[in-house]
Parts: structure tokens; sequence; C-alpha cells
């Protein structure tokens, strides 16, 4: 195993626990009818998004980049490679920052309403708006898709 392939390993488990540390809360938080325990998955959600998932994906995609070029791998004629890289760009240069908004936005909504001690109209339209489920549960099966591709290079 090269020295490429070893960071970019590191650098996949640390996405991987950005997703782990992430997506559970994401998901009790709109389980649940407790305020104070949403205000507090919410942001504890947005806090891991921040501290781990957006420097584990910045890292996954630089290193998976260099170790292609250094594999002197062609990112124009290698379908798969190509691939990779717009699925890449599409999860988490699309869906992760609007994972990180709709999370901002349900945290401050449920910091009012649990300043205010009850359910606010703007937090139900929120969480009836379900953002961050879906970026959250597109950026967890990016996961499978993205490593069949670099796996079995379909094409």
């Amino acid at each position: 195993m090269d020295g490429w392939r070893v960071v970019h390993v590191l650098s996949l488990i640390w996405l991987g626990a950005g997703l782990g540390a992430t997506y559970p809360l994401i998901l009790r938080a709109w389980a649940t009818k407790d305020l104070r325990l949403q205000m507090t998955l919410l942001t504890e959600a947005a806090n891991n998004e921040t501290r781990v998932l957006l420097p584990g994906a910045m890292l996954t995609g630089a290193t998976g980049f260099f170790w292609a070029v250094a594999e002197e791998e062609n990112f124009v004629t290698e379908g798969w490679l190509a691939a990779l890289w717009l699925s890449f760009v599409f999860f988490y240069f699309g869906c992760l920052p609007l994972l990180g908004f709709g999370l901002r936005r349900a945290r401050l909504a449920s910091l009012i309403a649990a300043k205010k001690g009850e359910e606010t109209e703007e937090l139900r339209a929120i969480l009836a708006d379900r953002v961050p489920i879906v970026f959250g549960t597109l950026l967890v099966l990016s996961v499978p898709w993205m490593a069949w591709l670099a796996i079995f290079q379909p094409f």
C-alpha cells in the first residue's frame, strides 16, 4: 500500500466518522417531540457537521485527487474516475453545504422555540421541510455508490 492510499483510507474513515456522528442525531431530532432534546441533538449535529464531517470530506477529496494523480490516472479518458469525481462534486459541494444550511436553520429555530418554551410555527415549518434528512440521506447513500465506482471501475 502506497502512501496516498493509506492517507486516503484514513480520510475515508474520518468521513465515515463524520457521517456517523451527524446523521443519527438528525434522525433522532426529527423523531422526538421534546424541544430541549431536539435543540440539543440539532446543536450537536451541526457541531459534528462542521468539526468532523466537513474536514473529513475535504480531506477525502484532496487525498483521492492526489492519489489519482500519483497513479497517473486520467480524469478525462477513464469514465469511472470522471463519474467518481462528478459524484464527489455533487455530493460534497452540493449536498453537504445544503445539509449544513438546513441544520443551522433547524438548530436556530429549535433554540428560539426552547427559549419561548413552546413549539413555534417556524420550527414546525422547518421540521416539516426535512432538508437535513434528505441531504443527510443522500450523503450516506453516496458512500456505497462512490465505493462501488472506485472498486469495480465499471466504465
